[in-house]
C-alpha cells in the first residue's frame, strides 16, 4: 500500500519549536529557521508550489500574490487572529480557503491591555527608567514626587465589545472602573448586567464622557482612523487612550498632536500605524513620559503561541481530510 503523500506546507515565520516539530511530523513543512520576513518573490515562489500557506500578520497576502498561486494551493491557514493582512475576497475567487486562530489570545491581550491601563496613569515607565537610566539619582520617597492618577472610580470606554473587549471589561471592573462601551450592537443583557456596563450607540458621546479609552475593535475599512482627529478632540484633557488592537484604528498623526499639545493626558500603545516602524515623535513623547510604547507584544505568551499553532494544525488537517476547517474565514466577515 502506498503511503498518502503529505501536503506541502510553507510557513512564513519561525514558530514555537513544539508547533514546528508537530508540523514536520504531519506535513511536508518548510520552516523559516532564521525568522526573517519573507520577500514578495519568496512568497510568490511558495504559493506556486505549496499546497498550504501559513502566513502571519506581518505577511501581506494581497490579491496580486493570490493571483500567482498555482492550482494546488487551496488553503491559507493564517497564524493569526485577525485576517486584515489577507485579501479574503481574492482568495475566495481563486477557490482558496482562508482560516485563522480565534479565541486563543483573548486573555493574554486583555491582560496586557489592563497592564497599559495601569502603566500610563501611574507612570510606571517613567518610574522604571529613573532607576535604570540614572542609577543613584533617586533621593528616596517624597510626598509630591512622581504623582500619577488613580484609576479606581474612573470610567473606561471600550471601543469594540467582542471577546477581548469583554475580557478587558471584566478586569477593569475588578479594579473599580465603571464600564462603558460602544459596539456595532449591544452585548447580551446578561453580560451587561454582570459588568454593570453602559452601552453607547454614539461613539462620540461616549468618548466625551470617559476617563480611559480602550481600543479593542478589529481593523476593517470601517474602522480605519475610527479614532480620528475630530474624535480625539472630544476627549477630556485628563483622559488616557490605550490601543492593543490595530494601529490604523487611530489616526496616529492626530494622536501625536493631541499629546504634544496636552489635549489628552497620555496614551499606551502596543500597535502602530506603520509597524514595524514607530514614529520618532512617539518615541520622543515616550521619553517625556507622555506615552508608554510596547512592541506589539500583547498576545506574546508561550501558551498563546502554542495554542495558535495547534489551531493552524487542526485547520490544515481538517481541510486535507476533506472537511470544512473549524476556523474558516468567510468573505465580508
Amino acid at each position: 500500500m502506498t503511503a498518502k503523500k503529505k501536503p506541502k506546507v510553507y510557513i512564513t515565520r519561525k514558530l514555537p519549536d513544539a508547533v514546528e516539530t508537530r508540523m514536520r511530523e504531519l506535513f511536508d513543512a518548510e520552516l523559516n529557521i532564521d525568522d526573517a520576513p519573507r520577500s514578495v518573490p519568496e512568497l510568490i515562489a511558495a504559493v506556486r508550489t505549496a499546497d498550504v500557506l501559513v502566513p502571519t500578520v506581518t505577511d501581506r497576502i494581497d490579491a496580486a500574490l493570490i493571483d500567482e498561486a498555482g492550482p494546488q494551493m487551496k488553503l491559507i491557514a493564517s497564524f493569526s487572529n485577525g485576517t486584515d493582512h489577507i485579501d479574503v475576497e481574492a482568495a475566495a475567487r481563486k477557490g482558496i480557503t482562508v482560516t485563522n486562530t480565534p479565541n486563543v489570545l483573548t486573555e493574554d491581550t486583555a491582560d496586557m491591555t489592563m497592564a497599559l491601563i495601569l502603566a500610563v496613569p501611574r507612570r510606571l515607565g517613567e518610574g522604571a527608567r529613573i532607576l535604570t537610566d540614572k542609577p543613584g539619582e533617586w533621593a528616596g520617597w517624597s510626598p509630591t514626587w512622581m504623582l500619577g492618577r488613580r484609576i479606581h472610580g474612573k470610567r473606561i470606554g471600550i471601543v469594540g465589545m467582542g471577546r477581548i473587549g469583554t475580557a478587558v471589561a471584566r478586569r477593569a471592573k475588578a479594579f473599580g472602573l465603571a464600564i462603558h462601551y460602544h459596539n456595532r450592537k449591544r452585548v447580551n443583557p446578561a453580560v451587561e448586567d454582570e459588568l454593570e456596563a453602559t452601552y453607547w450607540e454614539s461613539l462620540d458621546q461616549m468618548l466625551a464622557r470617559v476617563d480611559i479609552v480602550s481600543i479593542n475593535c478589529p481593523s476593517t475599512p470601517a474602522t480605519f482612523h475610527l479614532i480620528s482627529a475630530r474624535r480625539l478632540a472630544l476627549l477630556q484633557p485628563t483622559a488616557y487612550l490605550v490601543n492593543t488592537a490595530r494601529g490604523d484604528v487611530v489616526d496616529e498623526t492626530a494622536l501625536i498632536k493631541c499629546l504634544r499639545e496636552g489635549k489628552i493626558a497620555g496614551a499606551g500603545l502596543d500597535v502602530f500605524e506603520n509597524e514595524p516602524a514607530v514614529n520618532p515623535k512617539l518615541v520622543k513623547l515616550a521619553n517625556e513620559g507622555k506615552v508608554v510604547l510596547l512592541p506589539h507584544m500583547s498576545s506574546a505568551t508561550i501558551e498563546g503561541r502554542i495554542d495558535m499553532g495547534d489551531k493552524v494544525i487542526i485547520n490544515i488537517r481538517t481541510f486535507i481530510d476533506g472537511h470544512r476547517p473549524p476556523n474558516r474565514v468567510l468573505p465580508g466577515r
